[in-house]
């Protein structure tokens, strides 16, 4: 075997090991990606946020938990946007894959329990799913979409949505600091 495929077995282990500790719940990813499954894993993230942010936006009354609602939705479509746009371009259909099984999977599960709360427990789930969620999709981005990702066009879309990523981190984490007082 190949140095490189041995070294990228190696890493995209250690990724896997490093997600399914770091991230208990969200997708865990065990095989190499292809640029297709990248794309779709980062499609598919993007979208459950949206559907997590606009189930927020029906139920929640705290003005501070729908401004960030209402941001994770506009912020995400303009990255699936950017996505399906490059995707187009590049002539890769994305492809489906068992980390967006996972994620898929687990998003069904969040939402149901979503939409049993009302009311300040509503807020509070939503935002501890949202630091949670945002966790994970940066892990994961960092340590297997980037890493496992050929295209340069495709590497560096990832890379310019780090930064938004921890943002939205940060701003969750400081609305849940406000919400459980």
């Amino acid at each position: 075997m190949k140095k490189n495929n041995v070294f990228r077995m190696i890493r995209t282990g250690f990724a896997a090991t490093l997600i399914s500790l770091s991230i208990a719940g969200y997708g865990q990813q065990t095989t190499e990606l292809s640029d297709p499954e990248v794309a779709s894993v980062a499609v598919v993230a993007n979208q459950i946020d949206i559907e997590y942010a606009l189930i927020a936006l029906r139920i929640s009354k705290n003005a501070e938990v729908v401004n960030f609602a209402q941001t994770m939705a506009n912020d995400h479509k303009v990255v699936i946007a950017q996505a399906v746009a490059l995707a187009k371009k590049l002539k890769v259909t994305p492809q489906t894959n068992t980390l967006t099984k996972s994620l898929l999977a687990e998003a069904e599960t969040v939402k149901k329990q979503l939409l049993a709360k009302k009311g300040k427990s509503f807020d509070l789930l939503y935002i501890n799913n949202e630091v949670k969620y945002h966790k994970a999709v940066i892990a994961a981005v960092e340590t297997v979409l980037i890493p496992e990702t050929e295209n340069a066009e495709l590497k560096l879309l990832l890379q310019n949505v780090l930064p938004a990523l921890i943002i939205h981190l940060s701003h969750a984490e400081m609305l849940q600091k406000l919400i459980s007082k």
